[in-house]
């Protein structure tokens, strides 16, 4: 039992220092991912205007999805350019799937990192609530070993305790919103995707009418 004592009045301190650990790695990875979808959402919002303004005039032409297509900074530019060269070489037979394997392959990018804030965003409290335990653990202890001292112990000791609740969802809260409005990012950008696979198969219709 005294072993159990001494691991939580050492884990006590050492879990505050892993909060910070956790929260350095989450607003790093907040900072690189809102950088990094930031310029991939740029780069698209052009070119989704052009693809509401086809949709507004219902008017699809080889010199309007070639322009398009040549937008190689987007994402849906590159989709658009590969679908529109598949479909020349083996026609619209399979088109579905290519569209498929393309967000297959770019997913992982527009994610990256994004398990670990996940992870982190689900976890801290949790970890900040250990740190409390063994704090109030360390608090009782001293008191058992210092009769005299009183209530003062006590208090003291469960007040540092809570310190770990409250790094805990300091570093949660934070994450939990940056992961989410990530992930919402990736799946705008994953369904304009979709819109330039609908485009595509809309203009291959279009010619065969």
């Amino acid at each position: 039992m005294e072993a159990l004592f001494k691991i939580a009045e050492a884990s006590a301190q050492g879990i505050l220092y892993l909060m910070g650990v956790m929260s350095i790695i989450s607003v790093a990875i907040t900072i690189e991912r809102h950088l990094a979808l930031k310029r991939i959402g740029g780069s698209s919002k052009e070119l989704m205007h052009g693809f509401k303004k086809v949709l507004a005039n219902q008017s699809i032409n080889q010199e309007q999805l070639t322009k398009f297509s040549e937008d190689s900074s987007s994402l849906e530019g590159r989709a658009l350019g590969y679908g529109l060269s598949y479909v020349k070489e083996h026609g619209p037979s399979g088109l579905d799937d290519l569209f498929n394997f393309f967000k297959t392959t770019e997913k992982p990018g527009l994610e990256k990192n994004l398990n670990i804030l996940g992870t982190i965003a689900s976890n801290a409290p949790y970890v900040g609530l250990l740190g409390t335990v063994m704090g109030i653990m360390k608090a009782f202890n001293d008191l058992a070993n210092s009769p005299g001292q009183g209530n003062e112990v006590v208090m003291s000791g469960i007040a540092h305790a809570l310190v770990a609740t409250a790094a805990g969802l300091a570093v949660a809260i934070p994450a939990v919103v940056a992961f989410n409005h990530f992930q919402k990012q990736v799946s705008l950008t994953l369904g304009n995707i979709d819109a330039a696979r609908d485009l595509c198969l809309a203009y291959i219709k279009s010619n065969k009418a």
